[in-house]
Formats: C-alpha cells, structure tokens, sequence
C-alpha cells in the first residue's frame, strides 16, 4: 500500500480496484464500526512488504459502561432541541457512513435509521431534514417519498443521495426550494458540509 491509497483508505467509494470490480465501502465501514464502537483503526504498511490494518476496541467495563449511559442521558436532556434528521438508505454501510457524520459532525443531532418504512413522515414526529437514496426498494423512489412527504411537510428540507445520472431527481433542471442532491461517490466532508447547511439554512 503505498502513502497516497493509505491516507484515503477508509474514505467511503475509494478502491484501487477495477470499475465494477469493488465498491470501496468495506474498509470505511470497519472504520464506521470501530468509531462506532469508541475504538479506531491504525493501517501500518512497508511499500513492497506489506500492510497490517489494527483494530482498538475499548474493553469493556459495565461500572463506567453504567455511568457512561448516565451521563449521556443527561446532556440529552440538557441539550432538548437536537435537531432530527431521518435517513432512508436500503444500504447499512451508507447508513453507518450518513451517522458517523451526525454525530461527529454536528453534535446535538438525532438520526433516525428506518429504511424503508415512510409511514412515519405521515406522523406528527419532528423531523428537520430527510436524507434518502433515490434509489429504494419496493418500487418507490426517494424523489416520490420525498414529494408525498412534502405534501404533509410542506417545509421539510430533503438531501437526496444518488450514484443515478442527476436528472432521476432533478426536475426542468433544478431542485425547488429545500431540496439538494450529493452524487456518490461523495467525500464525508462534502456530505457533512451540505447536511449543515440545510439544518442550519
């Protein structure tokens, strides 16, 4: 592994393989688990020897684990108004990669993962800011969940995520007011920068 592949290595969509021959999400979604978890993962390499991939995961301690919990249920409630984000993704990797964003990027924030199920934007759950794949199962698309949401919602903002040519979302050109598209494949940072500033727009 040389020096440039290890410092993009756990990026989501990287691979050094051929076009259709990886998709570039299994490393970054080890590292998704191990944050995840409060670990992290170290790559040591020798070009032309070879390379190690580490994995630290905290021991556990159901003391700390106890106060930890604790502790956590207090800011929660000291914070109150995170705001709610609903993310719609058939893929559990994309999903993982969408709340390592949320909680290390905009703190305060709430994901709620239910793919799949859009009942729940016909209740009266608060919810600031749908994320969903264009792509879904069931014969509905992210752009038709997002308008039927919009009919209760009328605010509600939408990021679509799509590996789809632009036009499967974008309507006449352009998207109305509250709505954005992130193409894969997407930089973390690029995706953390658009959902802040649809919360925060």
């Amino acid at each position: 592994m040389t020096p440039g592949v290890a410092a993009r290595a756990f990026e989501p969509f990287f691979t050094t393989k051929p076009l259709g021959e990886g998709t570039g999400l299994g490393l970054s979604m080890i590292y998704g688990f191990a944050r995840q978890s409060g670990g992290q993962v170290r790559i040591y390499f020798e070009p032309g020897t070879g390379t190690t991939m580490c994995l630290y995961l905290p021991r556990h301690d159901e003391v700390a684990d106890a106060q930890a919990d604790e502790v956590a249920q207090a800011e929660a409630r000291l914070a109150g108004d995170g705001q709610v984000v609903l993310v719609l993704d058939d893929e559990p990797t994309i999903r993982m990669v969408i709340a390592e964003v949320l909680e290390e990027g905009l703190p305060g924030d709430r994901g709620v993962g239910r793919p799949g199920r859009p009942k729940i934007l016909q209740a009266s759950t608060r919810i600031d800011l749908l994320i969903t794949d264009v792509g879904l199962p069931g014969g509905i698309n992210g752009r038709q969940v997002a308008d039927a949401a919009r009919v209760v919602r009328p605010d509600l903002k939408v990021l679509f995520i799509t590996g789809y040519a632009e036009n499967a979302v974008v309507g006449n050109g352009h998207l109305e007011r509250g709505l954005a598209l992130v193409t894969k494949p997407f930089q973390m940072e690029v995706l953390a920068l658009k959902i802040r500033e649809m919360l925060q727009g």
